[in-house]
């Protein structure tokens, strides 16, 4: 891109060619030439920005959300982490305690996390679980095993609460990055109306479906399985039936089509990690617990879990000098009708 001064100058020759004088600096012609320049500059950004915005390679923002429309294709919205709070008390009650719903605990650094219903903890009991979700949506609200720890409000008689797993799901609004992938893939996996690309594409059209899976010739010839997956996981039955229903309407003719629930596959995680000297190691700690938390979710539906990958999320907290895996002991094989999903994690100081 050339400069204001490039511009000018390039000027000053072409008025110097053709009346044969040259301009002082600090003449009114001059001067003009010089805010001519700077419009003309403006021009060419203008120009050089017009065409990223035409290209899905280049383009940003709305403009490359106009590109994945042309591809069927949409944004996908920040969603919430769910998951289980368990509230407890500190002896059993005489009486049955009542935990309304939208009862917020929270995380250290202050994610707040809600629950979705009423619940009662029934006299004589100590502890009972109640579903619940992370108050803003992100990819913040993923929160490891036992780090929600902190009542806001402390409903009548209940002393504490924690996290007994891990809360999922939780993901930011789509990355430019991201979206840009998803739309380049539909060019270089052309749907037809028939092959597994358009069939994937119907399904993860869908608001919710996080990733999708299609396998043919699942159940013998004329048949094709479709899997999918929501942020938090597994899909609601609501949203299976609004994808078979519409999937029943596209398929091909003579072609028995199902949409599937996968299988979830427990992946316990174990790792030794070493801090640098001047960081704290329960801060380097709580940042591996998320980063690894937010790795895990529906997106990784047919995926394999690599121990490069897991290692390089690692490697990329602040204050991480060196890990080690005791758990997985080695790479988990992908398959189209499974569903990573993390069970314990486990994070420990190497040489502790």
């Amino acid at each position: 891109m050339r400069s204001i001064e490039e511009i000018y100058q390039a000027m000053l020759e072409t008025i110097s060619e053709r009346s044969g004088f040259s301009p002082a600096e600090d003449c009114d012609l001059a001067v003009r030439l010089y805010a001519a320049a700077a419009q003309v500059q403006a021009l060419e950004l203008q120009a050089d920005w017009v065409l990223d915005q035409s290209f899905p390679q280049t383009a940003q923002g709305v403009y490359l959300e106009r590109h994945a429309a042309m591809r069927g294709l949409s944004r996908t919205n920040a969603t919430r982490a769910v998951g289980t709070l368990r509230f407890s008390a500190q002896t059993a009650p005489t009486a049955d305690l009542t935990i309304p719903a939208g009862s917020v605990c929270m995380t250290e650094s202050e994610v707040r996390f809600q629950t979705t219903q009423t619940a009662i903890l029934s006299k004589g009991e100590t502890s009972v679980d109640v579903p619940a979700e992370a108050v803003e949506a992100g990819a913040s609200g993923n929160a490891a095993p036992g780090t929600i720890r902190i009542l806001t409000a402390c409903p009548v008689g209940i002393t504490s609460c924690t996290n007994p797993a891990a809360f999922t799901g939780g993901s930011d609004d789509e990355s430019d990055e991201s979206l840009r992938a998803r739309v380049l893939e539909s060019y270089q996996r052309l749907p037809n109306g028939a092959n597994a690309a358009y069939y994937q594409q119907v399904a993860m059209s869908h608001a919710g479906v996080a990733a999708a899976q299609v396998v043919g010739r699942a159940r013998g010839i004329g048949t094709v399985d479709v899997y999918i997956t929501t942020e938090a996981g597994v899909p609601s039955e609501e949203l299976v039936e609004e994808v078979r229903a519409d999937l029943q309407e596209k398929r091909e003719i003579a072609v028995d089509v199902s949409v599937c629930v996968p299988t979830q596959k427990t992946v316990n995680v174990a790792v030794a990690v070493q801090s640098a000297d001047n960081v704290e190691f329960q801060t380097v700690k709580a940042e591996v617990e998320s980063a690894l938390t937010n790795f895990f979710s529906g997106k990784l539906l047919g995926q394999p879990i690599l121990l490069a990958e897991l290692g390089n999320r690692i490697y990329q907290v602040n204050g991480v000098e060196n890990y080690r895996f005791s758990a997985p002991t080695a790479d988990v094989t992908g398959d189209s009708k499974v569903l990573p999903v993390l069970g314990t994690l486990t994070v420990t100081e190497m040489g502790a």
